[in-house]
């Protein structure tokens, strides 16, 4: 069960576009591209998963491991990521570019639309959100995996790749960065320990079991993951002739009408999108609670919170799937392996003693901002040079 629901957290609609780019763009050398991604998107945020049951799924206490004021300015900037800059548009853009095969709307008339639904289905909290999204995500599921097998045992030949080994299984690992699951686990892994602790209440304080029961619903949870990461994946990589010039946003709702005709494509496209939105509705309440709670320290009320969180959100969406994703490229690319270090040596720490957190964590930011803005640095070099 708690396999099962480790599967639903880090399970998005918004996650199934990035194995289809891998797909899409990996040619024969998917398998390669798929490796990174899994890597990305599946073994590294059930690692955070794993080092937030050491910390009882206390989010807090976890990033105080780099000091209290840097773990807190690091907080505000992961759920800022999390919330109204990248994961709430994101998911409303991918809502509209499905509709938007079937319906055209403008994105700005989609954006206005969404935020209004997600306010009203925000500002005083109901049980019909929750029920909406144990509706969907089996519905979701039962059909993204009904377009998988379809699509494979009818599939076209493969188109061959010109790209290296090395440059796909790069591009694989940045795109399962793009999925920013291991930002959600520090969150959401509150939910699954909790869980955890309510089936095993004899062995609830003992860290080393409850981390192996975790790794068990781990294994569970992985394998779902990166088989419908695997399948997609492969349905691009088949597809991609059918699929050039389309945008990230419509790529699935493509797909679907390919394999599943227009009926079952309506059918599958309406579900994303609704899958979309229930997302992008939990992660509103998520930031406006942190607002209200840990930022204004309940100086400004939820309705204020929740508003200003939207008007952002609204705007960002605009940019576009694309435009949005490409934004966090370079962030994420500082970001994610310094916090791939500080999962590793949060563990290490509690497990072995591990007497400084911060340093390795600091140090891999540092690298990974050098190695981000060294070709930038040395094409200036070189003009200079050349001058």
């Amino acid at each position: 069960t708690t396999g099962l629901a480790m599967f639903s957290m880090f399970f998005g609609a918004g996650n199934i576009v990035f194995p289809l780019i891998v797909g899409q763009a990996a040619g024969s050398m998917a398998w390669m591209a798929i490796v990174g991604l899994m890597v990305g998107a599946v073994i590294v945020p059930f690692i955070g998963l794993l080092a937030m049951t050491y910390f009882d799924g206390d989010h807090e206490t976890f990033f105080d491991t780099i000091g209290r004021v840097p773990g807190y300015l690091v907080t505000l900037f992961i759920m800022i990521l999390i919330g109204p800059l990248n994961a709430i548009p994101r998911c409303i853009s991918l809502s509209h570019g499905t509709i938007g095969m079937y319906a055209p709307i403008s994105s700005i008339m989609f954006s206005v639309i969404s935020c209004l639904i997600i306010f009203l289905a925000t500002v005083r909290k109901s049980r019909v959100v929750d029920l909406l999204g144990d509706l969907l995500s089996p519905l979701l599921v039962v059909s993204l995996f009904v377009i998988i097998i379809k699509g494979l045992l009818t599939h076209p030949a493969a188109p061959v790749s010109t790209a290296t080994a090395g440059q796909m299984l790069t591009f694989g690992l940045m795109q399962g960065y793009n999925t920013m699951d291991l930002l959600g686990t520090f969150f959401f892994s509150g939910v699954v320990i909790s869980g955890l602790k309510h089936s095993f209440p004899h062995e609830r304080t003992n860290r080393k079991r409850m981390a192996w029961y975790a790794l068990q619903a781990s294994i569970i949870g992985a394998t779902l993951l990166g088989v419908v990461y695997v399948g997609f994946g492969l349905l691009a990589l088949y597809y991609s002739s059918s699929l050039t010039g389309a945008s990230p946003e419509v790529l699935l709702g493509t797909l679907a009408h390919m394999v599943l005709g227009k009926a079952g494509g309506f059918f599958v496209s309406m579900a994303v999108a609704l899958a979309c939105l229930t997302t992008a509705i939990t992660l509103v309440v998520v930031f406006a609670e942190f607002l209200q709670h840990q930022v204004f320290r309940n100086k400004v009320g939820y309705t204020a919170c929740l508003t200003g969180t939207l008007l952002v959100a609204g705007v960002n969406a605009n940019l576009g799937f694309s435009q949005i994703v490409a934004m966090m490229v370079p962030i994420l690319a500082v970001i994610y392996p310094a916090l791939i270090v500080m999962t590793i040596a949060a563990i290490l720490h509690k497990t072995h003693g591990l007497s400084s957190v911060k340093l390795p964590v600091f140090v891999t930011a540092a690298l990974a901002l050098v190695v981000q803005h060294m070709p930038t640095a040395v094409k200036a070099l070189s003009t200079v040079a050349s001058g």
